[in-house]
């Protein structure tokens, strides 16, 4: 068995941690007290659970801009959350990925799927659509993925967080930005609850990316 954790440290730096090999069951109990194993290899293909984001964002802003169209480009992302890894968070410099489960592809393009979708669904723009859909563009919704992942300090919580521009596709500028953080508390520790917990907190940032773009543009 082995298991990597990667810590960032303050120049930004990644120090990836040492594989180790042959820990005893009680001490990955003291390493952390979660029924849902963190990543390990066993040298065979891992046979994991898929999960997608099963809530798409519903918003609520009465607003209307059916004389604009949008493009959704894909989120830009770290490393550690440009995969199909479920993302925890075992302390400020540290993180590791879930065991026996992973998105159903790589999580930027789940997130900007969903948003599109969350979008489309409003019935309040003119169109939305992504990169080479040929859509004649006002303005592009450019996002970066900050945070998505379970905390698993205690309290354990759900974290998601998403930084927003709206940026005007025909003269390049900035016409808002804006920084959206959700935190759900996760009461189970078995990788469906904790999967659950994303889920909230992604559709509680989503619908707000949605109301807040429609009523700026």
């Amino acid at each position: 068995m082995a298991y990597q954790a990667f810590k960032y440290r303050a120049d930004g730096s990644v120090n990836m941690g040492s594989k180790s090999s042959g820990f005893g069951r009680g001490s990955a109990i003291l390493a952390l007290p979660l029924v849902a194993a963190l990543l390990s290899g066993c040298g065979a293909k891992a046979n994991n659970d898929t999960f997608d984001l099963s809530l798409t964002p519903v918003a609520s802003s009465a607003d209307s801009a059916k004389a604009r169209q949008i493009l959704v480009p894909e989120p830009t992302a770290l490393k550690s959350l440009d995969s199909e890894q479920v993302v925890v968070r075992v302390s400020p410099s540290e993180i590791r990925y879930l065991g026996k489960s992973q998105w159903g592809d790589r999580l930027p393009r789940i997130v900007q799927s969903k948003l599109v979708q969350a979008f489309e669904n409003t019935g309040k723009l003119g169109g939305v659509g992504k990169p080479g859909q040929g859509l004649a563009i006002d303005y592009q919704v450019v996002t970066d993925i900050r945070a998505f992942e379970v905390n698993a300090s205690s309290p354990k919580a759900a974290v998601v967080e998403i930084s927003v521009k709206i940026l005007n596709d025909r003269n390049g500028s900035v016409r808002a930005q804006n920084v959206f953080r959700a935190t759900v508390p996760v009461s189970g520790e078995d990788n469906a609850t904790f999967i659950a917990g994303i889920n909230r907190a992604f559709a509680k940032v989503g619908a707000d990316i949605v109301d807040w773009t429609l009523k700026s543009i």
